[in-house]
């Protein structure tokens, strides 16, 4: 009901059953960031994945036009491109954890192969995407998208692009954390950082505000693509990696 009001829709019994799917469609993009899932998902008790499936099909959304337009305008509400056009849901599948894995990143990393999201390999598929043998049969609709994310076309000869800290040095987002994690350390004492929190920290005269909670939990999730420098200075900080989950 909360939902229908937001979008300014009146609740009709007989579309009951689209209305609770379309509580657990909200439910899953508040955890997925997209509406593009798989087709055997269910999420909620619900077979998400086969009824938003049956919904992107001609006439999906039914016969009645007005019916139509309130059912499209309660998914966009959500997920403005639940129903991508010009390219495939996988795409936008994929684009979309990879869009997320930046996001927590703040940027100025491009995923390596092996670095997933909900399953989701985004550093071979970015790898992918980037090759000009793909990249040049992408629509520009979906090149922008990639470019919004700082992702381009490799040139012919250059090879997949690395971190730096996947070549073993740090990085700038790398070194941004670390900062953010000593300053928190000073402050609080601890290395308890919420998943949530965001801490301020000025480097060579400009602020960065970092999101210092997911950094820590994304490094220790992927403890095994550190270096040993960065484990070591992670460790300083008060990270035992005998224990660390």
């Amino acid at each position: 009901m909360d939902l229908l009001n937001e979008v300014g829709m009146v609740w009709s019994v007989g579309d009951t059953p689209f209305w609770k799917n379309l509580g657990a469609a909200r439910s899953y993009y508040a955890a997925h960031s997209t509406l593009a899932c798989p087709r055997n998902t269910v999420w909620d008790g619900v077979a998400l994945g086969q009824w938003l499936s049956n919904l992107r099909r001609p006439g999906g959304l039914g016969t009645d036009p007005v019916r139509a337009e309130e059912r499209r305008r309660a998914l966009e509400a959500i997920a403005p491109e639940w129903n991508p056009a010009g390219w495939p849901v996988d795409w936008q599948r994929h684009y979309a954890a990879t869009r997320h894995l930046l996001a927590e990143e703040q940027g100025g990393v491009e995923p390596l192969p092996g670095i997933t999201v909900n399953g989701i390999d985004v550093g071979t598929w970015t790898t992918r995407q980037t090759n000009p043998a793909v990249w040049d049969t992408l629509s520009p609709q979906q090149r922008q998208r990639l470019e919004a994310l700082g992702l381009t076309r490799r040139t012919e000869t250059a090879p997949a692009a690395t971190t730096a800290a996947g070549k073993g040095g740090k990085g700038p987002a790398f070194e941004r954390g670390i900062t953010a994690l000593t300053q928190f350390v000073q402050r609080e004492g601890h290395l308890k950082v919420p998943r949530q929190h965001t801490e301020t920290v000025v480097i060579d005269g400009q602020e960065h505000a970092v999101k210092a909670g997911i950094f820590l939990s994304n490094r220790k999730s992927r403890r095994a693509k550190l270096s040993t420098e960065q484990r070591e200075q992670l460790a300083t900080l008060g990270i035992d990696w005998t224990t660390a989950t």
